[in-house]
This record gives structure tokens, sequence and C-alpha cells, in this order.
């Protein structure tokens, strides 16, 4: 298993994406559910948001979440390919004004192949992504880095995690959004937006940040379309969002095989929550081969 350039068809794409995060195997699996709680604002900040254009609203959901600051958050990505799941949950805080977070990824145990499988610790920054207990010959002490922007998915998939401000930076590509209506999400009124987010354009409106990596993205994926439920609370505050991204499978004749779909949905909540990250010193980042396989 090792990080590397994705230079064949999407479902091994597909399959090295997992095999970053340590998953060796494939196993059923679901995506995860609801996530913790915080309140809205009063009634008219409602009727404001719902009365919105909604590409303004999705427009605006990363610079809110900016102003926000930091946020607790929950993660799961789910792939399937041939009637068979894996699904990869992660859990943490992330502060928008930085752009960094720190995540615990849980991988599935029948995947991972043991039941005391430690989770993965991700760190999250502009342009880089850090994971510990990486497994495939890494020291246990070590960090491997990984430069997001040279991965051409731009890490939207490859960590097991979508970045939380790259999935909201995505929305700055919507088209085609309708308004669902509202719901509740862990006890807070949400509005429901659906639509598809186009990687070219969300590149080009994204925050200097966010750039590099969507820009890898949009030359790397397959399919430039990217399908999204986005649920957002009366604030304008991105409460979740599902992505599904989409990739077809090289056959053994070289020809498009089976679709391979990956579905990554973020949870965010607890605002305000304090976010400490500190990166690795140079000497704590491991520099050697990385066992493949």
């Amino acid at each position: 298993m090792v990080v590397q350039q994705y230079r064949d068809g999407g479902g091994a794409r597909a399959a090295r994406a997992l095999a970053v995060a340590g998953v060796i195997a494939v196993t059923a699996g679901c995506v995860g559910g609801g996530g913790g709680g915080g309140g809205g604002s009063d009634g008219s900040g409602q009727r404001a948001v719902a009365a919105e254009r909604p590409l303004d609203v999705l427009g605006r959901a990363a610079g809110v979440l900016a102003e926000a600051g930091g946020a607790e958050a929950r993660t799961s990505m789910e792939t399937a390919a041939g009637g068979t799941r894996v699904t990869i949950r992660g859990e943490g805080t992330y502060d928008f004004r930085t752009q960094m977070g720190r995540l615990k990824v849980v991988l599935p145990t029948d995947a991972a192949g043991a039941d005391d499988r430690r989770p993965i610790t991700e760190l999250l920054a502009p342009g880089a992504l850090y994971m510990k207990n990486r497994g495939a010959g890494v020291p246990d002490d070590k960090w491997v880095r990984i430069d997001t922007t040279a991965l051409e998915d731009g890490n939207l998939v490859t960590g097991g995690v979508t970045d939380p401000m790259a999935a909201a930076e995505l929305l700055r590509g919507a088209a085609g959004v309708t308004y669902e209506g509202t719901s509740e999400l862990a006890g807070v009124t949400v509005h429901h937006y659906r639509g598809v987010a186009d990687l070219n354009r969300a590149a080009r409106a994204a925050s200097p940040q966010s750039r590099g990596a969507l820009s890898a993205a949009a030359k790397g994926f397959s399919k430039d379309a990217v399908p999204f439920d986005a649920y957002l609370d009366e604030e304008g505050r991105l409460r979740k969002v599902r992505h599904r991204f989409s990739f077809a499978s090289e056959g053994q004749d070289g020809r498009p095989g089976a679709e391979v779909t990956v579905v990554s949905t973020l949870l965010l909540y607890g605002f305000g929550a304090p976010v400490t990250v500190k990166l690795p010193d140079e000497d704590d980042i491991y520099t050697g081969e990385i066992r493949q396989g």
C-alpha cells in the first residue's frame, strides 16, 4: 500500500484511495448517520435563508464557515464497486479559518484484518495531509506527509476523508440546484439543497488555500460533475453535505468497466470548538520506503 499517482482506470483509483487509508480488503458497510447539536438563529434568519437564491446561499457556505472558525466534524466515506461496499469513518475538529484539522480515521474491522487496529490520525493542512499509524512498514512514531496538490483527486477521496473546507468549496461550483425544503438534523432546523458541483468551476472560485487541490481534482477525475446534497442551518452554516464521486473502472481489456461510486459525507456541529493542530517536525516525518500491498 503506497500513496502514488493514479495512471490507470477509475476502479483502480478508488481501490488505491482506500489503500492509502490502510484498507486491504472489501467488506460490507454503510454510510454513517447524524452528528451532534448546536442551535440556529431565530425565525427571521430562517426566512432569509429560505428566500435567497440557492446558488447564493451555497456560494457563501465556505465563507460563512470561515467566519464561524472551529467546528467538530464526523465523516464517512463509502465505496461501492461490483456489489461490495466498504466504509471508512472519521471524527475530530477542524478550523475553517486556518483550514487545518485533526481527525481520527477508523477502518472497518474486517477490512483491517484485525480487531485491535489503531485508528489512523490525520492532520489536514492547506496542500498537505499527514498520517500517523499508517502501517505498511512506517514506524509507529513517524508521520507520512502527502502533497495533496500532487494527487490526481486532490485528496477528495485519497485519505478516506474529504477535507472539510474542500467539501464546502465544492459548493462554489454548484449548478442545477433545487431547494428541497426544511428538515431537522440533530435538533437543528436545516435547509436542504440538491444539485451538481462542477470541479473546474469550483476550483476557479475556491480560496487560494484550496485552489491547488481542487485544480488537481478537476484534472484527475474522470467526471467533472459531482452530485451533492447540502444541508445548511438558519445562519447559512453548512451542517451536512454528501458528495457522490463516480469513476469508470478499467476492464481487463483496457475498456471502461463497471462504475465505482464513492459517497463522502461530512457532518459539522459544535461550532466555536477550539482546534489545536501542531504539524510534525521534519525529523518526525518518515522518508523511507512504504511497503506495498
